[in-house]
């Protein structure tokens, strides 16, 4: 086998597994010791891998504790993110606008502002000021049920018909995500 595909073993057997021991790659690959070093080196310099006590790990990026949803851990989209500001000037970061509203529904009376981003143009909002819809028909990988921001009521709409699902004020939509969820979501750690 060469050098490349060996590289691609290497990092496909990593990605499943997190980490390796070198004898164990020796063994799989049915090469020496000195091989595996030699293979794994492109993928330290590069930072796929990292080496580790006898063996090697996959290379995760340890997300910083701002980085992180408030309420379910989640590393953070700056395009779903939301944020709380308190009226102590703290902030709350939260992935998405579901695990804000949850958030919010325990906090509303210390809430100053709450700020989000325009789902179609990418724009900073106020959350207060925005429709939020819900029960749409698209995946994007956060917390459910998903509230999608709009500044734009037409834009909703519009973005509705293709997706279907139902349109919300903030309030509207923090209690009904209250309601759907009877706290029992992403492992609630507010």
């Amino acid at each position: 086998m060469l050098p490349i595909k060996r590289r691609q073993q290497i990092l496909s057997w990593i990605k499943e597994e997190e980490t390796l021991r070198i004898s164990d790659i020796s063994k799989r690959l049915n090469v020496s010791e000195m091989t595996v070093y030699r293979d794994i080196k492109p993928l330290i310099d590069n930072g796929q891998v990292i080496k580790t006590a006898g063996g090697i790990a996959l290379n995760r990026p340890k997300q910083q504790p701002g980085q992180m949803c408030s309420v379910c851990g989640k590393g953070l989209n700056p395009r779903l993110s939301v944020q709380i500001v308190k009226t102590d000037s703290l902030i709350e970061q939260f992935c998405c606008a579901h695990c804000a509203m949850l958030r919010y529904e325990k906090i509303k009376n210390d809430t100053a502002q709450i700020i989000c981003r325009d789902f179609l143009v990418d724009t900073t909002i106020s959350a207060k000021m925005a429709v939020f819809l819900l029960d749409a028909e698209i995946h994007l990988n956060c917390c459910r049920p998903q509230a999608i921001p709009f500044a734009s009521v037409t834009d909703a709409e519009k973005f509705k018909k293709g997706f279907g699902g139902r349109l919300f004020s903030f309030e509207d939509a923090a209690h009904e995500i209250q309601k759907t969820m009877k706290e029992n979501c992403c492992s609630l750690k507010t």
